[in-house]
């Protein structure tokens, strides 16, 4: 049996996204730019992704711009609105629990005279509103603050967040990151209060290589790539046609039943939770998203458990799968948690999605029962 546990790394497309990429790039290839029919074509097909994007969200089309994926998007709203607004502040707050594409971008602000204040979650994985309210001050432009965890999937609130900050100064800018919220939990960018929010596509079964960030009207960043003027100027080059039109299929169907996929989600992670931790001193580190397990073993190295569950044609992680290939201390969100060194290397992600089925979960949960005793016994013999 081969069991795909690795979804918040990389869903496998639906075949009518599939179907739709194949036929834009082959029978439907114009330039949305050009004027002739071919063109009309494409950007008929932009359109339409757009429209159905923009009704999952409850926001205009105008506020939809088309990205290469999450980390595109995470550099266009964090460096456009730093870009933006520098004349105001120089000040940027975010948290120790983000993605690489986020925290990684702040502190090359950092080096070019911005400064930046990184707040720690608590023991949960959680961001207090009451470390944000401390941390503003009149020179604060941006805050960035993730909606759903990647590696242990607790939900922040965003809502809260963004209203305080408001509060403080309706001129501050807030961020967050919806990689792996957006067709998981309800996302409404207004009702969370949010000026820009990154989305990737191939997190939600659509294509690679595509994604969008939502820019609320009145909100204004500088442009990070330069070209033609396409979206606005605010994106420049000619659009991923193939990738926007999959997208908008992938949402299109994700929203057809969106309740009854999050509730299986949730059924199917409970199941493997209460199953792993049958085992002893197993320990779930999974916060509140419908998709996401962080489970922490024990007594076994990570690395060699994800390796032997891949033997049985299980595949799960070992944390983000942007870094893990090159982390050697184990993941810096657990450790902002105060997970220890030795701890941290014993945590692995099991991440679902709609494909997954009871008969994997158990099967996932008997081969950890298999396994674990026999690695934690060879390692302390």
């Amino acid at each position: 049996m081969e069991v795909y546990l690795d979804n918040s790394a990389t869903t496998r497309a639906f075949p009518e996204v599939a179907e739709i990429v194949s036929r834009m790039m082959t029978e439907e290839y114009g330039n949305p730019s050009s004027m002739h029919r071919a063109g009309l074509s494409a950007e008929h097909a932009l359109k339409a992704a757009t429209e159905q994007i923009a009704k999952t969200l409850r926001a205009d089309k105008s506020e939809i711009v088309y990205t290469s994926g999450g980390t595109e998007s995470n550099n266009m709203a964090i460096i456009g609105t730093a870009m933006a607004r520098r004349r105001y502040g120089n000040h940027i707050i975010t948290t120790a629990i983000e993605h690489p594409s986020v925290l990684r971008v702040v502190q090359h602000l950092q080096q070019e005279g911005f400064e930046v204040t990184i707040l720690e979650p608590d023991e949960t994985g959680h961001i207090h509103p009451d470390a944000v309210k401390e941390a503003l001050r009149k020179e604060t432009i941006l805050v960035s603050c993730m909606l759903v965890n990647n590696e242990i999937g607790t939900v922040q609130p965003v809502k809260e967040i963004a209203s305080l900050v408001h509060g403080f100064s309706p001129e501050i800018r807030v961020h967050t990151d919806a990689v792996q919220a957006y067709g998981k939990i309800p996302v409404i960018p207004k009702e969370l209060g949010v000026d820009l929010m990154s989305v990737s596509g191939h997190k939600l079964h659509g294509p690679k290589g595509v994604g969008f960030l939502y820019v609320k009207k009145g909100t204004l960043i500088r442009p990070i790539l330069f070209g033609g003027g396409q979206q606005g100027d605010l994106r420049s080059g000619t659009e991923n046609v193939p990738g926007i039109a999959g997208l908008g299929e992938a949402v299109r169907i994700t929203f057809s039943h969106f309740a009854e996929d999050t509730e299986k989600m949730s059924m199917l992670k409970n199941k493997l939770i209460e199953g792993a931790l049958t085992l002893p001193e197993v320990r779930s580190l999974s916060g509140e998203a419908p998709h996401i397990v962080s489970l922490q073993f024990p007594g076994v190295r990570g690395e060699v458990l994800l390796h032997t569950l891949e033997d049985a044609g299980i595949y799960v992680s070992a944390g983000s799968a942007c870094s893990s290939h090159k982390k050697k201390k184990g993941s810096p969100v657990l450790q902002a948690m105060g997970v220890t060194e030795e701890e941290n290397n014993g945590v692995l992600r099991f991440s679902l999605s709609s494909d997954n089925t009871e008969e994997e979960i158990q099967y996932t949960i008997d081969t950890l029962s298999n396994v674990v005793p026999a690695l934690r016994h060879y390692r302390r013999s």
